[in-house]
């Protein structure tokens, strides 16, 4: 899988940039109702459940929800679509005007039906959905092209997304410069024209290239079948738990892991997709980060009940959750350790080792790690126990739990492991990794570095890493007794 282009300081810098961003969300609009109720019987005129409705909701629906999508992340979403001069457009209009960051410019006209799906639900399941549609065609050029940063075309299948629809999308961004992004239909991807994003699920990819789409070899090519029937200048394949693959005509494809989340609904979680990916292209993020940015999104959205979105302060409490659970995965006792550190071996990776108590982490630790980092592949932090720091610091120390301290030290992308010793070195701890790099800072001497011989015995080396003047723990902890 591709490296991962977007950590907490850049989502939080991208949530920034993307605020007030313009975008066209162009497509088949549609009346999202939910029916929830509890099933206690089955009916006796037929072997189906009977439901007892307790509530019901409405929302916009289609690139309704992809609107919504882009105005709860901060965006402002004009809105381009059909819809009829009926109750449930009605409906549908005040909806959308209760959305403060959505722009209507949606055509009512009359002899055309909105289009309503309702869906029944109880104890979390659908039991039943019910579609009522008929196909409409946008008339004149959509308003909701002008002043935009992006297009996004979201074709159900319904009529608005025409060839003349893609045509004037397409004439639009050639004048603007404003990148289109479609979450296509059908089987004939052609026809979107020379669009800059085509975003089909597996699928949907699957289908319109006649290629299966189960490993990521198969679901490469399906991307360059798909290239060969096209003239878009990429496709981005959304695989659910699998993440997404990206292939742009000319380079191979990458690989971005999916997110571990708990799955409650997958229902509008495409358009959810959508707009995260279109919003962040508008804001000028790249075409990888905006990637990852939807897979974030997508992440926190089928964790959610019906057609639902996603608001900046849940992707940066997933963001922080996922981070988390990265750091407490490095931490590990040492037999486990040593399992790890022999596979790293036998792929042929530099091991590099080096402990301390990192008690207050700061500036010298990050930087000094970093350096460490520089000098192997892997790097493992061996952290002393609380009662090793007492006995090394004095009493009052460590600020922070053993627990705590590998957490954090865990959460920086420099280290690949932490441990924990109890003794008065780390001596074993290095007979029984071997690494091939002993650390430790300049304050040693390399005559001074414990089991320095050791590692060089096995054909290893030891370096001496540099800290930065004017931090250190102790001097942190007298600032902090002088404030107070």
């Amino acid at each position: 899988m591709a490296d991962r282009t977007l950590d907490l300081g850049q989502l939080q810098a991208l949530l920034e940039r993307v605020r007030g961003v313009t975008v066209a969300c162009v497509g088949d609009l549609m009346l999202d109702r939910y029916v929830y109720g509890e099933v206690s019987r089955i009916s006796p005129e037929a072997p189906i459940p009977v439901l007892s409705t307790t509530r019901r909701t409405a929302m916009p629906g289609g690139v309704g929800n992809v609107a919504r999508n882009v105005s709860a992340l901060g965006g402002v979403a004009r809105l381009g679509a059909v819809a009829g001069q009926d109750a449930a457009g009605d409906e549908l209009a005040a909806l959308i005007a209760a959305e403060p960051g959505i722009e209507d410019v949606v055509e009512r006209r009359a002899g055309v039906a909105t289009i309503v799906k309702t869906r029944f639900v109880a104890s979390g399941q659908q039991l039943l959905r019910l579609d009522e549609e008929v196909s409409a065609v946008m008339g004149e050029e959509s308003a909701a092209f002008t002043g935009a940063s992006v297009y996004l075309l979201s074709d159900y299948a319904k009529g608005v997304v025409s060839d003349l629809l893609v045509g004037q999308a397409l004439k639009a961004a050639q004048k603007s410069g404003a990148p289109v992004v479609v979450d296509p239909k059908g089987r004939d991807f052609a026809r979107y024209g020379a669009v800059d994003v085509i975003k089909p699920n597996a699928s949907e990819l699957a289908a319109a290239t006649g290629v299966p789409t189960d490993s990521d070899e198969q679901v490469e090519a399906a991307l360059e079948a798909l290239l060969r029937q096209t003239t878009a200048r990429a496709i981005v394949v959304t695989r659910a738990g699998r993440g997404m693959t990206l292939m742009r005509r000319g380079e191979p494809a990458r690989h971005f892991a999916g997110r571990a989340r708990e799955v409650f609904d997958v229902s509008g979680a495409g358009d959810t997709v959508l707009a995260a990916l279109g919003l962040a292209l508008g804001a000028g993020a790249t075409l990888e980060t905006a990637i990852e940015f939807a897979i974030l999104a997508s992440g926190v959205v089928v964790g959610k009940a019906g057609t639902a979105v996603v608001t900046p302060a849940e992707l940066i409490d997933a963001e922080m959750t996922q981070h988390a659970a990265g750091a407490h995965a490095k931490v590990m006792p040492l037999d486990e350790l040593a399992h790890v550190v022999e596979g790293w071996k036998r792929q042929g990776l530099k091991v590099g080792f080096t402990n301390g108590c990192f008690d207050i982490l700061h500036r010298g630790h990050v930087a000094y790690l970093a350096q460490a980092r520089g000098w192997c592949d892997r790097l493992v932090v061996a952290l002393n126990t609380d009662a090793s720091v007492r006995r090394l610091k004095g009493e009052g120390r460590p600020i922070n739990d053993l627990d705590s301290r590998a957490v954090v030290i865990g959460g920086l992308a420099s280290v690949d492991r932490v441990t924990a010793f109890d003794d008065p070195t780390p001596l074993a701890l290095i007979e029984r990794l071997r690494p091939d790099v002993l650390i430790k800072g300049a304050d040693y001497t390399r005559e001074g570095v414990v089991g320095g011989d050791l590692v060089e015995s096995w054909g290893g080396e030891v370096r001496l890493a540099q800290f930065e003047d004017g931090y250190s723990t102790t001097g942190t902890i007298a600032r902090l007794k002088d404030e107070a």
